[in-house]
């Protein structure tokens, strides 16, 4: 027996709308620990980079490993930065994500949505007809509850 996605109607969409509250509702998509230790491991990482290219070892490393882990320590810094500053948007039309690119999903576009209560995030994974699912963070807990409520009226339906 196949399965049929059937998304919400207009009139349980406009009534999930209502009950997520005045919007746009926006928030962190990250929770301040997850920032804080974040921020905390590129300080030690950085720390053990200084200490050992200042120390005696420093003369053992070869240049392309060194160069490497600078890359790398970079690459970690833009991730950190983006999770500082990302934010999350539900309104009228959608939901959206800052992030190195924008995230966004329309109302009209999902078809199913899973809310996905991890202990580092709280993730609404939004299942679409084409490509790859959009997955949203919730940093704070207004977000959580309306990613709770919008996965309830996006569930399958046969």
């Amino acid at each position: 027996m196949s399965m049929f996605l059937q998304a919400p109607s207009t009139e349980e969409r406009q009534q999930l709308l209502q009950e997520i509250g005045p919007l746009p509702l926006k928030g962190m998509a990250w929770p301040k620990w997850i920032k804080l230790l974040a921020c905390g491991v590129l300080v030690f990482i950085a720390v053990q980079i200084v200490q050992t290219a200042s120390g005696p070892s420093a003369q053992n490393i070869s240049p392309v490993v060194a160069g490497s882990i600078i890359v790398c320590f970079m690459g970690l810094v833009v991730l950190a930065r983006y999770m500082l500053v990302s934010e999350t948007c539900i309104n009228e039309t959608g939901i959206q994500q800052s992030w190195i690119s924008k995230r966004e999903v329309a109302w009209e576009d999902i078809q199913f949505a899973k809310f996905i209560p991890l202990v580092a995030s709280k993730r609404l994974v939004c299942f679409t007809g084409r490509g790859r699912p959009v997955i949203f963070q919730a940093g704070t807990r207004e977000l959580q509850i309306a990613f709770a409520r919008i996965a309830l009226v996006y569930r399958r339906k046969k």
